[in-house]
């Protein structure tokens, strides 16, 4: 293996494990995060009810999917947060380069991602433990085998990580311009209100409905491994241009 190689393998196992170290506050925060998102999932996130004139029947129903909805969102700013200015000069405490930076950012996000998926899932264990203990109701649940929370850790951290992606391209055009600032959340809320004025769905909807509503699981990872490489890539081409410490 040439010198090179290895130097840059090094350098980016130093940095990735110093990354760690120095963001520990970010697995924090996401406990913090995913305890309040537990707290609202409460109050469930959906209901029916049914009944005759002497018998009513009400259902809510229970599930993790607020507490995989703050995950993203922390995600998508933690992924935005290593772009700014201290972090990036957090990696100098080392010799090393644009690449060796931004791919360590990436191994830094894919385990975000594991982590943050692993502890969303595991978490409905702990939401039917409150309810079953605090709530007064009769309460009934599906059980779920290794095999479905493998799934699911997997499916979620697909998802977690192209969010992370976006993020992080986010951040970088950030770091080209200060104008991004204003011009993205323009154009995204722009895009959630003048198509509907026009009859057509917003854009936003359509990206939601394009990965979402994917039956195949073959072409929802090959949607989101293409997706989440193309924006990693774009975002270490434009750092990489970039003086090495501004």
């Amino acid at each position: 293996m040439p010198l090179t190689r290895i130097s840059l393998a090094k350098t980016i196992k130093k940095q990735y494990f110093f990354k760690l170290k120095a963001n520990i506050t970010s697995f924090t925060l996401l406990i913090g995060i995913q305890l309040l998102a537990i707290l609202f999932s409460l109050g469930g996130v959906a209901s029916s009810s049914t009944g005759s004139t002497n018998i009513k029947l009400s259902t809510q129903y229970y599930t993790a999917d607020i507490v995989i909805i703050f995950t993203l969102i922390w995600a998508f700013v933690m992924a935005i947060t290593i772009t700014t200015k201290p972090h990036r000069d957090l990696d100098f405490t080392f010799v090393t380069n644009r690449l060796s930076s931004s791919l360590t950012n990436i191994l830094y996000l894919l385990t975000l991602s594991i982590v943050g998926s692993m502890m969303a899932i595991l978490s409905d264990n702990l939401l039917r433990v409150i309810i079953y203990t605090f709530l007064d109701k009769q309460f009934y649940s599906s059980t779920m085998g290794l095999q479905e929370y493998i799934m699911g850790i997997s499916i979620t951290s697909f998802y977690v990580l192209m969010v992370c992606s976006i993020g992080y391209f986010v951040g970088t055009l950030v770091q080209i311009s200060s104008l991004f600032t204003i011009l993205l959340p323009a154009l995204f809320f722009g895009s959630l209100f003048l198509r509907p004025s026009m009859n057509e769905k917003p854009i936003i909807t359509n990206a939601f409905e394009y990965y979402l509503l994917e039956s195949s699981l073959t072409l929802f990872i090959v949607k989101i491994v293409i997706t989440t490489a193309l924006l990693f890539t774009i975002s270490t081409s434009i750092l990489n241009r970039m003086e090495v410490r501004q």
